[in-house]
């Protein structure tokens, strides 16, 4: 047994510093997400250069998951994380350079998709590492940290980004986000994984296409597997606008101000934190099925009473239920994977298995915001919430409601 599979986490270097990369690469991203609409609201003064930004961002970012896993699979996996983290640092460094001699807003609408696409591929590259670092008895548990982490990154990342640009302006917040890349870096070249079992060149000899059907293929041969990627689609299409809903009820139904906005927010990302710290905790006294049928049901319930919530506290209370139990299910589901999917195929069924999942959500996000507009919160936000809880009712009738231990084997749940 690799000594991963027996030591406490926070005994463990190589799984240490790696947390501390990841964290930094996270809040580099939550940085740009913040400066670089300033930086062109600065510059224009427009709100739709802003949003054409932030939809060519998203644009690349998919785009780039259709082929990420691919390449992934093909190559040496820590180099490749290492050089995502060094391009984003050349690339956002270039900005606040360019800056100083005048602003160039052409040059974000390059940037940004670059890095989007650049940060793809690091996201898949990562998840398919730390089986490498923790082993298969500690995944829930790396997960969750990991996952409690970025949460808590994206929240001070914002609020570091809006700091810098109020002092010294968002061209600098840039520059402190591209450093926060280069730090990642020099981490990760400190990680020592294991190596990957041999595959007999079987990915280096097959063509893109093979390649991206063997990952498709595996989510379709596993049981369980397949049953997450279709309830995700619709989880996905439902929930990706929430945070826009919760948004224009506190100040279009309720008619509170962006104070407001930012402790709901904070509520929001405490429960982040909370879910994945406790996932591994409830995975292994519930077991899988039960764990994450329930996760999805709560989501349900606390977004169906969303639209209804009258007052801050209570907004807060059920936003931060609601991102718990995502933090509780995304983490179980990002751990199966880990645990099925063999180390050869991970990145090409990790990225197929991202691209299923969200490709419908801006559809639904378009669709639930413009029903909420002409149709009010309430009715939608209820709707919404009792088709999740649907969807955790259809996983009792699939594969999903049975227990699935680390090692991948299905058992009846308790």
């Amino acid at each position: 047994m690799h000594a991963s599979s027996t030591q406490p986490l926070r005994r463990q270097r190589d799984f240490g510093i790696f947390w501390v990369a990841q964290t930094l690469s996270v809040l580099g991203d939550s940085f740009a997400l913040i400066a670089l609409p300033l930086l062109v609201l600065e510059a224009t003064g427009s709100v739709a250069r802003m949003g054409l930004l932030t939809g060519v961002g998203a644009v690349a970012a998919v785009g780039a998951a259709v082929g990420a896993g691919v390449l992934v699979d093909r190559v040496d996996r820590r180099r490749l994380l290492v050089v995502c983290d060094l391009v984003r640092m050349v690339l956002y460094g270039v900005v606040p350079v360019v800056w100083l001699f005048g602003a160039q807003v052409w040059l974000l609408y390059v940037v940004l998709p670059l890095c989007e696409a650049v940060g793809m591929l690091f996201a898949v590259g990562y998840v398919t590492v730390v089986r490498s670092l923790v082993g298969g008895e500690r995944l829930t548990e790396a997960n969750g940290r990991l996952n409690a982490t970025a949460a808590a990154a994206g929240v001070l990342g914002p609020l570091g980004a809006g700091i810098v640009a109020a002092w010294t302006g968002p061209a600098a917040a840039v520059g402190v986000d591209a450093a926060s890349f280069g730090v990642s870096a020099a981490c990760m070249l400190l990680v020592r994984f294991r190596a990957r079992p041999d595959d007999d060149g079987a990915s280096q000899r097959s063509g893109f296409r093979a390649d991206l059907r063997a990952g498709l293929s595996f989510l379709r041969g596993h049981p369980v597997l397949r049953a997450l990627t279709v309830l995700l689609c619709f989880f996905s299409f439902l929930t990706l606008g929430l945070t826009d809903l919760v948004i224009y009820h506190l100040k279009h139904d309720l008619g509170h101000d962006d104070g407001a906005v930012g402790t709901v927010m904070a509520c929001g990302a405490l429960g982040t934190i909370a879910g994945s710290l406790l996932v591994a905790r409830v995975r292994r006294r519930l077991g899988f099925g039960p764990t994450w049928t329930g996760a999805v049901a709560v989501c349900g319930l606390a977004f169906a009473g969303l639209g209804r919530a009258q007052g801050v506290p209570l907004v807060a209370a059920l936003s931060a239920a609601y991102l718990a139990c995502v933090g509780v299910a995304g983490t179980c589901s990002m751990s199966l994977r880990q645990e099925v999917t063999p180390e050869h195929l991970l990145g090409r069924v990790t990225s197929a298995f991202w691209f299923l999942q969200y490709s419908a959500a801006p559809v639904g996000a378009a669709v639930l915001t413009w029903s909420a507009e002409h149709r009010g919160t309430a009715p939608v936000s209820l709707v919404a919430g009792c088709c999740c809880v649907l969807i955790a009712v259809a996983a009792l009738f699939t594969p999903i409601r049975r227990e699935v231990s680390s090692s991948g084997s299905l058992s009846p749940a308790p």
